[in-house]
């Protein structure tokens, strides 16, 4: 549990108890001709019944009620546990009303007049519903209330960090260390093959305005993305040769897809940089793209094993779960692990 979850808990009870005790304390100013003890023992009971009853509804509600997809079945669960709690609210006022009577200290006729209102089955009834139903309204009320500032509060969030989030996301663009040694390793090529070396510069000035231009762009199409892909791949064979071998599956009807930009790119190049590198004979790197239940399965496997130093800054991933958030709030999902020696990033996006 968090903070704010310990917070809202607290301010529930402080409103549970002020509230039924604000209520039953109204008796001290009605009624009258009666002693002190029969105030107290009237107070104290009504508080608990009013606190346990309305206590036990709300654990329902907190467990069975799911607000984000409200529809007519949260709603008949609402009414019908507030049905059952008016039940037990006024069960437990006549077992009250009987005991006081049966055990409770001798009574003025006064006193006895006022018990008389637990024989009146109706107006137990009566009251019992239009009390706990009044602690619906009024709990409901308060739910949304702090649902809707909550939701106000992680927008201004979002907002405030969206600035940041590009900075971040050019940051993560423009790797310098991935652009020094490819400029040196091109330096090295052109003694060896001229045109290849021509091509990867032609790959190198293409990534750096890729990267440039999309920064602002919230989502290209997939096979936008791919070529960055392929171009990185290229440039990166040139440092590791054979020991770099790429697989890449993706269905047709994917490449057109929208999704952010640089978001493959960064888990190809994560997997280059924290995985082959670290190998001495080399490893591969899956790429694999599809369609799973309404959503966009990516897949970046790498041999290798996690392992994610203390000094990292993790700005890539960070990056990626920044973005997804920013864009689709909850609907999509990162996740890295590990599985049979294989470093996996996985990332599902919903299909709009």
């Amino acid at each position: 549990m968090n903070i704010t979850d310990k917070n809202r808990n607290l301010f529930f009870w402080i409103l549970q108890f002020a509230g039924w005790g604000f209520l039953n304390s109204l008796s001290i100013f009605v009624l009258k001709n009666v002693s002190f003890e029969f105030l107290l023992y009237s107070f104290l009971g009504g508080l608990f019944i009013g606190v346990f009853s309305t206590s036990l509804l709300r654990w329902y509600l907190k467990k069975s009620i799911f607000f984000e997809q409200f529809g007519w079945k949260e709603l008949l669960k609402i009414v019908l546990s507030t049905i059952t709690a008016a039940a037990i609210f006024g069960g437990l006022n006549i077992v009250f009303g009987y005991v006081y009577v049966k055990l409770g200290p001798s009574l003025s006729s006064d006193e006895l007049d006022l018990m008389k209102i637990y024989d009146s089955k109706w107006l137990i009834v009566f009251s019992s519903i239009f009390n706990v139903f009044a602690w619906v309204i009024c709990y409901l009320g308060i739910k949304l209330l702090l649902k809707f500032n909550s939701n106000r509060i992680e927008r201004l969030e979002l907002n405030t960090n969206l600035k940041q989030a590009q900075l971040n996301t050019l940051k993560g663009q423009i790797n310098p260390h991935f652009m020094f040694n490819s400029l040196n390793n091109i330096r090295g090529l052109m003694l060896e093959d001229v045109d290849r070396s021509r091509e990867m510069l032609t790959k190198l000035s293409e990534m750096l305005r890729y990267s440039l231009t999309k920064n602002n762009i919230n989502a290209i199409a997939l096979e936008e993305e791919l070529e960055m892909v392929d171009n990185y791949i290229d440039l990166s064979k040139i440092q590791f040769e054979d020991r770099l071998d790429f697989v890449k599956e993706v269905q047709k009807d994917c490449l057109q897809v929208q999704i952010p930009p640089m978001l493959i790119q960064l888990l190809v190049e994560n997997a280059a940089k924290h995985g082959i590198s670290k190998l001495k004979d080399g490893g591969k790197i899956s790429l694999k793209v599809h369609k799973e239940n309404n959503e966009l399965l990516i897949k970046v496997s790498n041999t290798g094993k996690l392992s994610i130093s203390k000094d990292s800054t993790q700005l890539g991933l960070n990056n990626i779960r920044q973005r997804l958030k920013l864009l689709y709030v909850n609907k999509a999902q990162f996740k890295l692990e590990e599985i049979s020696k294989e470093v996996v990033a996985t990332i599902n996006i919903p299909l709009l």
